[in-house]
């Protein structure tokens, strides 16, 4: 069936209905100082005492490698997003926590920029962590303030960029804007908002778990591609087989976290390119597994 054939399908709404996911909804609307072992953006972390600070190696035309530290930018208490955690997917204890390097500004799509973020989980008793000082050699521009999180629960269904890309078989086909409008109506009539994004959004989404609220393009293919090793900032040739391996394994990828450019009180806290997100994804299996050390950033803006 045809992508356009597919959006017109009288059945079109019971193929969306099991596609919905519960995303956790995160509220920044203050710079306030937080308790160790609370859930928040920026300040210093709470961590472990054997925590070694994360360092992105970037090699120069000459072989030499400088070493950027990342800059710590939020950290997730499990306890307490367990109850908005709907399909159980997060650790149930611990702490959640991550970072992105603020100096190279990595966007994602080079294979080079492994290691420019990262996520990192403590399993153990959060009580036992300690207020981290920042490495002696961390610009202090890049240290974010402290601002406390609040959660809710929102189901949502893929943007439509995500769903064309998932669902559209015709690599010759372009999705027109009608089709946009169908796709968005018809969610409408579910009871769902679209989270296509876009660089006139009023409000800030920032969110653990959903579907990521896309500002360029769906995301998924792109994650599998260049951690295969491919460059994605240009166009690539690539055979159609393996192309269409590449996209069956995209089904794997889901989104972890979602940080928003921030503004408070009519002030810039910080900006992710112009009015960006950051995306931080996993493989689906990995998250099972609690092994969050493979996750890729995308950075998108307008």
């Amino acid at each position: 069936m045809s992508f356009k054939k597919l959006l017109n399908n009288p059945n079109i709404k019971e193929l969306l209905k099991p596609m919905s996911k519960p995303s956790i909804q995160i509220a920044i609307d203050k710079i306030a100082n937080c308790p160790i072992g609370s859930s928040k953006v920026g300040g210093k972390p709470d961590l472990p005492t054997d925590f070694k600070w994360f360092y992105f190696d970037v090699e120069d035309d000459d072989g030499t490698v400088d070493k950027y530290p990342l800059s710590f930018l939020a950290q997730i208490n499990c306890e307490d997003v367990h109850q908005y955690d709907k399909d159980s997917l997060l650790p149930t204890n611990g702490m959640l926590y991550f970072f992105y390097e603020m100096d190279t500004f990595s966007w994602g799509f080079d294979p080079k920029n492994k290691g420019s973020a990262r996520v990192y989980y403590h399993p153990g008793d959060v009580s036992e962590l300690h207020r981290t000082d920042f490495p002696p050699d961390f610009p202090e521009e890049y240290q974010l303030p402290e601002m406390p999180m609040t959660f809710s629960v929102k189901n949502e269904l893929p943007s439509f960029d995500e769903f064309f890309e998932q669902y559209n078989d015709d690599d010759n086909y372009e999705w027109e804007y009608e089709d946009v409008c169908k796709y968005d109506d018809t969610i409408a009539e579910m009871g769902f908002e679209s989270v296509h994004g876009d660089d006139e959004k009023e409000e800030a989404i920032t969110k653990l778990l959903g579907y990521a609220s896309v500002i360029q393009n769906s995301m998924l293919l792109e994650c599998e591609k260049v951690t295969n090793g491919i460059y994605c900032g240009e166009a690539t040739n690539i055979p159609p087989d393996i192309l269409r391996q590449h996209k069956e394994n995209s089904k794997q990828w889901q989104l972890l976290f979602q940080l928003d450019s921030i503004y408070l009180d009519n002030r810039e806290i910080v900006m992710w390119g112009d009015m960006g997100r950051l995306f931080y994804y996993i493989k689906i299996d990995d998250l099972k597994n609690m092994n969050f050390e493979n996750c890729w950033l995308i950075l998108q803006c307008g």
